[in-house]
């Protein structure tokens, strides 16, 4: 009888310990960051964010520009020398195009072989020019995805590396929690307007997503810096000639990519870095009506922190 007892007692004791503790005290999530005091449970992969400098920063207030939201970083250190709206969401078109190089170079190996579909070779717009039935190393479409910003590469590697575009995208909205993008979604591999559905990021995000391109993916460095690429025929496609459109690239000196974007609803957006002198910059912004001059300007701002003028006659004379 008295084992009983005990044991109703113990029963009873836990139950009101469960009851009584707030549920506050337990913890079981990973000890990781909070990102702009937001929490996640998620594991992040990425420790580099961008944060405000010891001193007070008034470079809201320096440079006028017509883009809706803006960043710039010192990519080593994180540190935010110039900032607009920086954690406004906002579609940034075919800068989405950045996770899906991300995800490929994640998940697949560059020599494996990708189909072209009837839905790839037909989804329109920005194109490298694909037609249903050819077959394309990784490689290959990543240079057709990054340099003429190829809706049919997204399509071609989203369904080459998932399946599906839509089990795609799944994996491109899980790395973006993993990178702590937290006011990021993704829509499509492509980063095209969907009228019946809503994508979004902001100029904070795309940085910490280049940034972590940039770091961590040596192909992807050699992609988006490179100005021209051909791509000879085979028995299973044909010829490509490619050119990077990416403004300033060939014209702002130390610039070595990253990537432009356009849609109607988007407007004209670019993330762009630079390095000078030892210093490195990256730059994002979003719904310019000047993207390549006002990233022009925001680059003179922040080398100039360093004390360093860039020389560009090429623009100049523009």
């Amino acid at each position: 009888m008295g084992r009983v007892f005990a044991f109703f007692l113990l029963i009873a004791a836990v139950f009101a310990v469960f009851y009584f503790v707030k549920p506050s005290d337990f913890n079981f999530s990973s000890p990781i960051p909070k990102v702009f005091g937001a929490t996640t449970s998620v594991v992040l992969i990425n420790d580099w964010f961008p944060r405000e400098p010891a001193f007070n920063r008034k470079s809201d207030f320096e440079l006028s520009l017509s883009a809706s939201s803006a960043i710039l970083v010192n990519f080593d250190t994180g540190e935010i020398l110039f900032a607009k709206n920086m954690q406004k969401r906002a579609p940034i078109a075919s800068l989405t195009k950045i996770m899906t190089a991300v995800v490929a170079l994640s998940e697949a190996k560059q020599d494996a072989v990708f189909n072209v579909s009837p839905k790839a070779a037909t989804v329109g717009e920005d194109s490298m020019g694909l037609s249903g039935g050819e077959r394309l190393t990784v490689e290959e479409l990543l240079y057709g995805l990054m340099l003429p910003s190829g809706n049919d590469a997204a399509v071609t590697i989203a369904e080459g590396v998932s399946g599906t575009e839509d089990a795609f995208v799944t994996r491109m909205n899980e790395e973006a929690r993993k990178l702590g993008m937290n006011d990021t979604k993704f829509i499509n591999a492509s980063g095209l307007d969907e009228d019946d559905r809503s994508q979004y990021s902001t100029a904070y995000d795309v940085a910490v997503l280049s940034h972590f391109a940039m770091q961590n993916f040596e192909k992807f460095r050699q992609v988006v810096s490179t100005e021209h690429y051909t791509i000879d025929a085979t028995g299973s496609h044909k010829a490509f000639d490619l050119y990077n459109e990416t403004n300033l690239l060939t014209t702002y000196p130390g610039v070595r990519g990253i990537k432009p974007g356009f849609t109607w609803e988007a407007g004209l957006c670019l993330a762009t870095y630079a390095e000078n002198k030892g210093v490195k910059l990256l730059g994002v912004m979003l719904g310019s009506d000047n993207r390549r001059g006002e990233m022009k300007e925001v680059l003179d701002y922040g080398f100039a922190k360093y004390g360093i003028t860039v020389a560009h006659p090429a623009l100049d004379l523009q």
